[in-house]
Formats: C-alpha cells, structure tokens, sequence
C-alpha cells in the first residue's frame, strides 16, 4: 500500500508540473549545491527507487549490461585514478563492462593494457586520441600519425569501434566511417559552468564553507557530482541531424579521471593555491587573505605547502553512476559487446537518478538499433520501470509525448525516432534516458 501511495504522489507531481502552462522550474549548478536543492533531489531518488516495478529484460533474451565508455585510469598526469581502483569501484555500482580510453602516450601501446574479465568486470582498451575514442581490434600504434580518414578505417576494421568524442569543440566534423559519436560528455558539463567552479573555489577558501561541504559530500555524494549535469543540446543536435542519412551509435561519455580532488595548499600564513590533486603549483589559483580574509583560519598553525583541504568529488564509485552506457547482448563477452554496441543495441542514461534496467525500445518486427523500412501502420513502443515523462523525436523534432512508463507512437512517417525519458529530481525536470535510433527509412 505504502509503494502505491508513493507512485499517486509521483504520478500527481507529474501531471501538475506538465499541466496546462504549468511552469517547469529549472536551477543552475549552483543552485543545485544548496543544501536545501540537494535534500530534494535526494529526496526524490529514495521515492522512485522505492516504486520501481522489476521488468523482464529483453523480449530477445538479451541482458541489459551497465557498461562505461570514455574512462581514464593510469594514463596521464592530469589523471589521479589507478585501474585497480576503477575496478573496486565498478564492482560497487555493478558495472559490468569499462570500455578505457588512455590518452595516446608514445612509445607506450594503448592496447597493451587490461583485457579481460575480473570479478565480473570486462575491460575494453582503447584510447582518447586526435578527437576521437578508438577501440580497434589489435594495435594501430603504427597507424595512429596517418590522415583521420585512414586512421578511422583502421580502428574500425572487422569489429573495431571508433567514435567523435568532445563535440563541442568539433561539431562541424566529419562522421564519415565513425561507429558513432558520443551524445553526452561528463567533462562538456563542468566545462560550460565556470561560473560554478569560482562559487566552489571561494567555498573552499572558507572554513565553515568546508566543514558544509564534506557533510553534503557525506550526505548527498550522486547529487553532488550530478549538480552540473545538463541537456548536452550541442551534442544532440549534431547526433540528430547526421542520422537522418546515416547510422550513428550513440554512446555516453564518463570522462572520469578521479581528478576532481579540490584541495587548498598552504603558501604562508595569508596566501593558499586552490586546485586539483593533478595540479602544479604554477596550474593552481592564488587566493590572497586581502582578498578572502577567511584564508588566515585556514592557513593558521600550518607549515608552507601543507593542505589545509582536501575535498573527494569524483570517485570511480560516483562517475561510473553519474552517466552509463547500457548495452543489449547475448552474454558478457568482448565481442558479444562490440558487435552489440555496433548494432546501436544501446542507450544512454544517468544512472545515479535510478537504476533504468527494464528499458525498451521496439517496434513491430525490430528494435533499438535496427533499420527498417517505412511502411504505413508502424507502431513504436517504450515502456520504463518508473513513471516518467517519456518524449518520441524523430530526426529531432518531439512527435510525441506522455507520462508515466510506456508510450505507444504509430510512426506517420520516415526518419530516425529515439526516445528520451525524463525524471522529476527535487522540483525539476532532469533528463535520465536516451535511447539510441530505431531507423524506418
């Protein structure tokens, strides 16, 4: 009785806030780090966990694995994670699968890394290299100097993947022989809120500031993390418009490092540096007493170059939850993941909100990733294991919309349709999936 009441409450906040010209309220990164704001989304994770209704996987026997793509781990100085603790973490969060991404760093092979099942846990390798991630099938070291075009029919020979990474630096740029693209990047979020990083950099300049930090930190680890993540319209509109003449994968981008350790340097009794564990002194921001004369409590009975604060944002633990990849495969092998994920047997979602397993998206006579042909009478179906605000685009454009866990579209014409669901988070309305393209050409 106790759960049912709880989804009415959650159905009723769905109708009211997508009533007619009600408003949808919607805050900044900043916002989000208000306790209050963070008690609320909290808030709003408990409930949905508690009404989930447990689905079948896949009508074709297929199982829904939680899986990572776009990850760093002992492969730069601006990375702080090692791959034994991405390990530890991922069986935390029942990641299944971590496709790596190590950055290119010659005369070191990026293939020469893990490969192979842990504990339950299948790494990928793979690089983040001139824009793209690469996951080809055997070494390309030799190839990696060669002109995109061939470089990118390389990496993809028999079941290599090869996607465009960082669109916002490069939304003009080709997709031809790419597997896909990624449709969000954890990295873009912090990028365009540098508003947000000076509020957080002045919080930690402040002593009492600090202590609220580490108790939210304690209390509300996902909402923290989560706090800058946004529609990646840029990112969308390029993965919408290519696919209306091609087939595109889309994948979502984690982009974790375990390098957001903020921490605040001594340099004398009334000056720190404020930064990240990966950073130089020179790389850090100096923040002088005249300016925050809060510095002098923190710096007070503290030798130079001691920290005063240390403060863990992005453990593998919260990024791999922050944004998954959820692949559709017959069984947990590497080339059982490869040729699903070229199939387009994939969606995106924001797992720290809820655990979306039971997802589908299908149509009469195919499913997620398939290309049909158009035919009058076509009729789309997505169902969810929690009530939600659940929208049908096709080619980018909303055809359709409706609340709560299914939505059924007769198709009324050719094009691309995915489906993006969203949850009502602490009073506003935050996108959890992105399914990838079902093609009725």
């Amino acid at each position: 009785m106790q759960r049912w009441l709880k989804l009415g409450l959650v159905l009723g906040a769905l109708n009211w806030v997508l009533g007619a010209d009600a408003p949808v309220v919607k805050y900044s990164p900043t916002e989000r780090l208000k306790r209050e704001r963070l008690a609320a989304a909290h808030s709003s994770v408990v409930t949905l966990s508690q009404i989930r209704v447990a689905l079948p996987q896949s009508k074709l026997g297929w199982g829904d694995f939680r899986c990572n793509f776009h990850a760093h781990a002992d492969d730069s100085t601006h990375t702080g994670g090692t791959r034994p603790e991405m390990l530890v973490d991922a069986l935390r969060v029942d990641v299944k699968a971590i496709f790596l991404s190590d950055h290119f760093r010659p005369p070191r092979d990026f293939m020469d890394s893990w490969r192979f099942v842990t504990n339950g846990v299948l790494f990928v390798p793979g690089s983040e290299a001139r824009g793209f991630l690469v996951h080809p099938m055997t070494s390309v070291f030799g190839q990696m100097e060669l002109p995109a075009a061939e470089l990118v029919s390389a990496v993809t020979a028999d079941d290599g993947l090869a996607f465009l990474s960082h669109i916002e630096e490069r939304p003009e740029h080709s997709m031809a022989g790419l597997t896909g693209m990624e449709i969000y990047n954890r990295h873009y979020d912090a990028k365009r809120d540098l508003p947000g990083l000076l509020h957080l950099a002045l919080r930690l300049t402040d002593l009492r500031e600090v202590a609220e930090l580490e108790e939210l930190i304690r209390l509300y680890p996902d909402e923290m993390l989560a706090a800058q993540v946004r529609y990646a319209d840029t990112y969308l509109d390029k993965w919408d418009l290519e696919t209306k003449t091609r087939r595109l994968v889309g994948v979502g981008a984690n982009d974790c490092h375990h390098n957001q350790v903020m921490i605040v340097k001594v340099v004398d009794e009334n000056t720190v540096l404020v930064g990240t564990i990966v950073d130089r002194d020179e790389q850090m921001r100096s923040v002088s007493a005249d300016f925050r004369p809060s510095i002098r409590r923190l710096t007070k009975d503290r030798k130079p170059g001691e920290l005063a604060v240390r403060l863990d944002f992005d453990p593998y633990l919260r990024a791999l939850r922050c944004v998954c990849t959820h692949v559709f495969a017959p069984e947990l092998t590497e080339s059982a993941l490869r040729r699903a994920v070229k199939a387009g047997r994939v969606y995106v979602s924001h797992d720290w909100m809820a655990d979306p397993t039971g997802f589908v998206f299908e149509v009469n006579g195919g499913f997620m990733g398939d290309e049909l042909k158009w035919k009058s009478g076509q009729t789309l179906h997505a169902q969810l294991p929690i009530p939600g605000l659940i929208r049908v685009l096709c080619g980018g454009r909303e055809v359709a919309r409706a609340l709560g866990t299914e939505i059924v579209h007769l198709a009324a014409e050719a094009g691309a349709y995915r489906v993006e669901a969203w949850l009502e988070i602490g009073g506003e309305w935050r996108p959890w999936i992105y399914s990838n393209p079902i093609y009725l050409r």
